[in-house]
């Protein structure tokens, strides 16, 4: 680790440089010396040193040959991406999604399988995970360092606790990092889903610039994932967000006689069911219909506003994002129509979005912390001995 005190020694600086050097070379790829120096503002020969330092401690490699036109050819240097190597996770109910991440933040194929409701658990979830991606990636499972899963559940990060967890059979409430670990032989997060969206949101979607945003997940069930000044609000248990079990107002008893909570209200089988189908059909199978269906469009678009007033009425964001696969299904106008039913006297700078960040919004997020970890955990190398 770096030290202030000594700031401004030799050595201290060389340490900056070389960590300065190393994001440089995140950021653009693989560099020549010439290349390095002109991006950091260093001279040639320090650019050199600070290459020779790098790949002294593994960070770096020769990544290939560099023509110079006249002049000869140059050796270009970029970071190795088989120091650490993770894996990002996403379980639902009936499926897990998983894609090996590494310091660059490399495109690796998502594997995707059915989840096994006989085996289910949290070692034999994540095993069946990481092995499907490095299968996947052509990766060895023993190059694996670090997981992030995302759930459909609370997670109190400090207690290694979940609750909520309708869709994790064989889960348990207490322990379920512990176990992962200690089975697997792996460092693991363990994040909420609609947090991990979340995070995707802010760092590559609709909510980049955002000063305080919800992203608001309709799919099966709600959830949603608050983000306050760019730091995700989890609450003092993890249970922050969890709006698909609050009850319902009187408003929407109207609508919905028989709808105790939120999630009874605008979750998966009451869009089903405002959508024309039968009982007991999934979701998926109905939602390309939404965007077509003006009716359901404003059925749904009633729904969630009034499932979001609570949120305003505490939080007053700057944003609404509508998220998850209901809200992706309805676009744009969806989130028009439920802006045009927000008081707009009460909430006169709120903006309603729909979620840009793809299909895949919390391995997306699961993802993103993982390079950040990773690369973190890569920096720790330079030091000012290196």
């Amino acid at each position: 680790m770096l030290n202030q005190n000594d700031a401004g020694t030799p050595t201290w600086l060389a340490a900056h440089n070389d960590r300065a050097a190393f994001r440089l070379l995140l950021e653009h790829g693989p560099l020549t010396r010439s290349q390095l120096g002109a991006l950091s503002g260093v001279s040639k020969p320090t650019a050199g040193q600070m290459i020779t330092r790098l790949e002294r401690v593994g960070l770096i490699g020769p990544a290939g040959i560099v023509s110079g036109g006249r002049g000869p050819n140059a050796v270009s240097y970029g970071v190795r991406i088989d120091r650490i190597t993770g894996v990002a996770v996403s379980i639902t109910a009936r499926s897990i999604q998983a894609v090996v991440v590494d310091a660059a933040d490399t495109v690796h194929p998502v594997a995707e399988l059915a989840a096994d409701a006989e085996t289910r658990g949290p070692e034999a979830d994540v095993r069946r995970a990481v092995g499907a991606a490095c299968e996947a990636a052509g990766v060895g499972v023993d190059s694996v360092t670090l997981v992030v899963v995302g759930v459909q559940a609370a997670v109190f990060i400090e207690g290694d606790e979940l609750s909520h967890t309708d869709t994790l059979p064989g889960w348990p409430g207490v322990g379920a990092r512990k176990r992962i670990e200690g089975a697997l032989g792996l460092d693991v997060v363990l994040e909420n889903d609609a947090n991990l969206a979340a995070m995707a949101e802010r760092v590559a979607g609709i909510a980049q610039g955002a000063s305080s945003f919800v992203h608001f997940w309709i799919g099966e069930g709600l959830g949603v994932g608050i983000d306050l000044g760019g730091v995700v609000h989890r609450g003092v248990s993890g249970g922050a967000g969890e709006i698909g079990y609050l009850e319902v107002s009187r408003s929407a008893l109207e609508l919905e006689p028989e709808a105790g909570n939120l999630t009874r209200l605008v979750g998966g089988p009451a869009v089903v069911r405002l959508l024309g189908g039968e009982p007991g059909q999934q979701l998926a199978e109905v939602l390309p219909r939404l965007a077509g269906d003006d009716a359901a469009l404003e059925a749904v678009a009633t729904r969630a506003a009034l499932a979001i007033e609570p949120l305003l009425t505490v939080l007053d964001p700057a944003m609404v994002v509508l998220g998850g696969p209901t809200g992706i299904a309805g676009g744009e106008r969806l989130a028009e129509l439920v802006a045009e039913r927000v008081d707009a006297e009460a909430h006169p700078k709120l903006v309603v979005a729909t979620s840009t960040t793809g299909d895949e919004p919390v391995l997306l997020g699961a993802r993103q912390l993982l390079v950040q970890q990773i690369r973190e955990r890569l920096e720790a190398d330079i030091t000012p001995a290196a």
